[in-house]
């Protein structure tokens, strides 16, 4: 059984596949960041979802970096999180 990892190795010397990637980190960036907002509030997606007033499959939408929240939403998941959200521009590398 080949493990993700090990697929993405592969996949990432693919030119094509790495500037793809790489297009995609700042969504993947703040996907990893919800999901850790609300593992350290000790929450699952369900219920982060019902402090919200929405669904769970919104919040899995959310976590995926398939969809963008707006500032609203990260204010709410701030506010149901018990964290505060910051927004910084940086000049890229």
């Amino acid at each position: 059984m080949t493990l993700i990892s090990e697929l993405k190795e592969q996949w990432m010397k693919n030119p094509a596949f790495k500037a793809e990637y790489d297009a995609l980190e700042d969504e993947f960036s703040l996907a990893r960041e919800l999901i850790e907002a609300r593992t350290r509030a000790g929450l699952s997606q369900a219920e982060l979802a019902q402090r919200m007033g929405t669904t769970q499959s919104a919040i899995a939408r959310l976590e995926s970096g398939k969809s963008p929240p707006s500032m609203r939403t990260i204010a709410r998941i701030a506010a149901a999180t018990g964290t505060r959200a910051v927004v910084r521009l940086e000049p890229r590398p």
